[in-house]
């Protein structure tokens, strides 16, 4: 098991309570994104307008508010793939989540995962 699920209950409860959460969209990710989308800028910063928790497998997923209302394709990408300002709410918890999960999924894949 990745996920300590009565604290990843916590934090998903505390994230939604919290929305929507600006979020730094790192170099690696924006370049993805921009791949799956070629026609819409990506920005370095967004805001994470809603969260779903897919399980062990997947971990917390973030909807991201890139391209607004018109964009084609719905921006959901890992909760371990942005980074957070200090002064964001939950900072310490989705910092601890994130550090907790990546150091799993480096245990359980091999050093391959990024």
């Amino acid at each position: 098991m990745i996920d300590e699920p009565r604290k990843t209950e916590l934090l998903m409860a505390g994230l939604k309570e919290s929305l929507p959460i600006p979020a730094n969209v790192p170099p690696q990710l924006a370049r993805e994104l921009a791949e799956q989308t070629p026609k819409l800028s990506i920005p370095s910063r967004c805001n994470v307008i809603d969260v779903l928790y897919s399980g062990d497998v997947g971990g917390v997923l973030c909807s991201l508010d890139i391209g607004g209302h018109e964009a084609e394709k719905v921006h959901l990408v890992s909760i371990t793939r942005l980074s957070f300002n200090w002064n964001v709410p939950l900072f310490r918890e989705i910092d601890a989540y994130q550090r907790h999960r990546i150091k799993k999924l480096k245990k359980q894949q091999g050093s391959g995962y990024r």
